[in-house]
């Protein structure tokens, strides 16, 4: 799911990669609307805040949505240098370092964002972690899965499912049909995950409110110890089953 690259990917690995990533996405983004009443997980309409301000001459409005895009900026690069500082160290898992440092925020604001805004913490630098953080998802999943799975925002997955949509009555021959509804069902089920975080997220905010990004952190571990755990079962086989071909012995049969 994050280790394997290029032509090695199949879409079992990105489908598993969509699931947990596009739910955390889910609920970082309906908690930050409730909690902080800002759009945690993508950028576009902050544009349109900021632009507002200027043109109205009053830039200083929208000053924070600029700080907003300038954070998930951050968060991306961020992402994109650890991740490539590890593989230029030649690290089996050059993601590790971007995913720990995703879970090490959502996990300090799950237990301590409350206590932030109850202490008088500023909307916009809490929304500013947030919107870090998901830069650094974005940015790992783009990379890892060769940019055909992006989590954190929908508006090019509907543009790309309208179009895959389009081409299921023109594509009928058996390969490329079965292309296009593999992607169509990548594309589907990123957008139901994240669907599934918002309403999940929703329904448990009243009552644990800054605690939903606990369960998101909570859906990073899983997702890094169920990779690791099917990498190692799958090398455990590999070795066993050598192993016995080494000891096997062809069994010679006199006429």
């Amino acid at each position: 799911m994050f280790k394997h690259k290029g032509k090695a990917r199949t879409f079992e690995h990105n489908f598993r990669l969509a699931a947990f990533l596009s739910l955390v996405a889910g609920l970082v983004n309906i908690c930050g609307v409730l909690s902080l009443g800002v759009l945690t997980t993508n950028v576009t309409g902050h544009f349109a805040y900021f632009a507002e301000g200027i043109v109205k001459e009053k830039p200083l409005s929208g000053i924070d949505f600029l700080v907003y895009i300038l954070a998930f900026l951050l968060g991306s690069f961020t992402s994109g240098l650890l991740t490539e500082y590890f593989i230029k160290k030649g690290s089996n898992a050059p993601h590790n370092a971007a995913m720990f440092l995703e879970i090490l925020l959502l996990s300090v604001l799950g237990v301590c964002g409350d206590t932030f805004l109850h202490d008088g913490a500023s909307v916009p630098l809490l929304a500013c972690i947030l919107l870090f953080a998901m830069g650094l998802q974005n940015s790992l999943v783009s990379k890892i899965s060769n940019s055909a799975v992006r989590t954190t925002h929908l508006t090019g997955l509907f543009t790309d499912l309208g179009i895959e949509l389009s081409q299921l009555f023109f594509y009928n021959e058996s390969g490329q049909r079965q292309r296009l509804l593999r992607s169509i069902g990548l594309r589907g089920g990123i957008i139901g995950f994240f669907f599934l975080g918002c309403i999940s997220g929703g329904l448990l905010f009243m009552k644990i409110k800054f605690g939903i990004l606990i369960i998101a952190a909570c859906t990073l571990v899983i997702a890094l110890v169920y990779d690791n755990f099917r990498l190692w079962f799958y090398r455990t086989r590999k070795r066993l089953h050598a192993h016995d071909s080494e000891n096997t012995t062809p069994i010679s049969v006199d006429d």
